[in-house]
């Protein structure tokens, strides 16, 4: 077994169970693209097996922090086991969930979700790429599926050095998928669609706005962001009267649109627009138009600490003006789903949006991910969503 070592003071992190060893920490040692590492002290103190990445800045991910257990085979059938099993204690409204959630479950770099028949995974580090056939034979043996679709696109395999794969790897057949969320349906494509095909971790939160439309009976909604239209198909569900969504996609827009007849509401209880957000949202405010809703999920505007003061100004701007076009009593979702956005940091740049807006309003609720989306006590990064539900004053 190939082995790394560490330089004098870098182990605390890994003494604390965090599963990463960035590539400054390391003194000396290397292996092939995924291979499993032994991981050790300045002094020799064995610290964890990991998966070596020779081209990433986290050089390695660490497996385990057990000396005398394998990584082979049936430590990846045990772990994915486990993952599953514990889904099994969230209270899950739906057949679209998250069965693996990377680092949370022990597998870092692997992502995996469920929609109805059919898997969908992502791998993201050359560790889980080198045992990808016995994740993906897992994977079908643990939920009795046939079928399993790749999206490894996303930009972190570059900064791993793979190259992007997407695709079939068991089953086949069309890409196009309807889930049952609650008591409405949502379609997605799992080939095209944002990360696996939809968001996932959102669930619990367009639950919690539906309830919120029936309660205060809103009127007049505007979902900003609104990719396929989650939150509008929630707003309509809960009674509100009428729904603007708007997004930069053309073809998010249309699967807006065609979730909204899914569902059978009227289509002129909504209006989708295939436009820029910020610039409605002027638009809006210079119009004096107001909203008893507004729904805030923007992209990742700072994918790590380093963006996280250019990204400050972006969110701050964006809550500012909806703040200013919400109607007195009119309640706020905003979230972000920034890993370099602290949930401290996030509080702050609203409460600054809304200074700058004149708005007072209660924060009456903080919101996260949905409970298949995990994390941990070792793993803070794990919570990348955060959100905060506003009541205008």
């Amino acid at each position: 077994m190939k082995s790394i070592r560490l330089r004098e003071g870098k182990d605390r992190s890994l003494l604390r169970r965090h599963p990463w060893v960035f590539d400054g920490a390391i003194a000396r040692g290397g292996a092939d693209p995924g291979e499993t590492v032994r991981v050790e002290s300045h002094e020799g103190r064995f610290l964890a097996w990991a998966a070596f990445s020779p081209a990433s800045k986290i050089r390695a991910r660490a497996w385990s922090f057990d000396e005398a257990e394998r990584i082979d085979a049936a430590f990846f059938i045990a772990r994915i086991a486990s993952a599953i099993r514990a889904r099994g204690l969230f209270d899950i409204q739906s057949d679209g969930l998250r069965l693996i959630h990377g680092e949370s479950d022990g597998l870092p770099g692997l992502v995996v979700d469920r929609y109805a028949d059919t898997l969908v995974a992502q791998f993201s580090s050359c560790g889980v790429e080198r045992w990808k056939s016995v994740i993906v034979q897992a994977l079908l043996h643990e939920t009795g599926l046939t079928r399993l679709y790749e999206r490894s696109d996303a930009s972190v395999r570059s900064l791993e050095g793979l190259p992007e794969a997407t695709g079939w790897i068991a089953g086949s057949g069309q890409t196009s998928i309807t889930i049952t969320e609650h008591s409405w349906q949502l379609g997605l494509d799992i080939a095209e669609g944002h990360k696996t095909g939809f968001y996932l971790d959102q669930r619990d939160s367009r639950r919690k706005f539906a309830e919120h439309a029936q309660r205060l009976k809103f009127k007049d909604v505007l979902n900003c962001y609104c990719y396929t239209g989650g939150f509008t198909v929630a707003a309509l569900a809960g009674g509100a009267t009428h729904v603007t969504s708007i997004d930069s996609s053309g073809p998010a827009i249309e699967k807006a649109r065609a979730n909204v007849a899914l569902n059978g509401f009227d289509a002129g209880r909504s209006t989708l627009l295939d436009a820029d957000v910020n610039a409605s949202l002027r638009q809006f405010h210079k119009e004096g138009r107001f909203f008893d809703a507004i729904v805030l999920d923007p992209p990742k505007f700072a994918p790590t600490v380093a963006h996280a003061e250019r990204a400050a100004r972006a969110y701050k701007d964006i809550n500012r003006i909806a703040l200013s076009i919400l109607a007195p009593g009119g309640v706020l979702f905003t979230y972000s789903c920034s890993g370099g956005i602290s949930a401290d940091l996030f509080h702050k740049i609203v409460a600054s949006a809304g200074m700058d807006a004149g708005v007072d309003a209660f924060i009456t609720e903080r919101l996260g991910g949905a409970p298949d989306h995990p994390m941990t006590v070792n793993f803070p990064e794990g919570e990348y969503l955060k959100g905060l539900v506003l009541l205008r004053r």
